[in-house]
């Protein structure tokens, strides 16, 4: 009952295919201008678009966060999007001193991470955490 696939070509066993890692999040937004700068003043390195384009890409550890110019923006809460960073009490004052409003300060949780929540001029909830040593 329990024998490895085979492949229909070669009668070979074949293995299961694997989810390796997250590629990339397209987050909606309404007004890219507005969304850019948000996204920048957290210190995201921009790779592709800006502004004034209808997509934008952000790139950080091999992965991206991007924005598309959608009417639907802004979104009821969907969920969140958890970054893991450097220094999360660091990146919090980058946020103050930017104008940005975190929904609370850094905090060491449970789970065994040290993290904030921000929310995005288009809703989009975003954490930003560290694992505890």
């Amino acid at each position: 009952m329990n024998q490895p696939a085979t492949s229909a070509a070669s009668g070979a066993p074949t293995e299961e295919p694997r989810i390796e890692s997250l590629s990339a999040i397209t987050l909606a937004t309404r007004d890219m201008p507005r969304a850019v700068l948000f996204y920048e003043a957290l210190g995201f390195p921009m790779k592709f678009g800006g502004p004034q384009e209808a997509f934008t890409s952000f790139a950080f550890g091999g992965a991206y966060l991007n924005l598309i110019v959608d009417t639907r923006a802004p979104v009821a809460w969907w969920g969140r999007v958890i970054i893991h960073v450097s220094d999360v009490d660091a990146l919090y004052r980058k946020a103050l001193a930017a104008g940005l409003t975190p929904l609370f300060e850094p905090a060491d949780a449970p789970w065994g991470e040290r993290y904030f929540h921000i929310t995005d001029p288009d809703g989009h909830e975003l954490s930003f955490a560290k694992p505890l040593r």
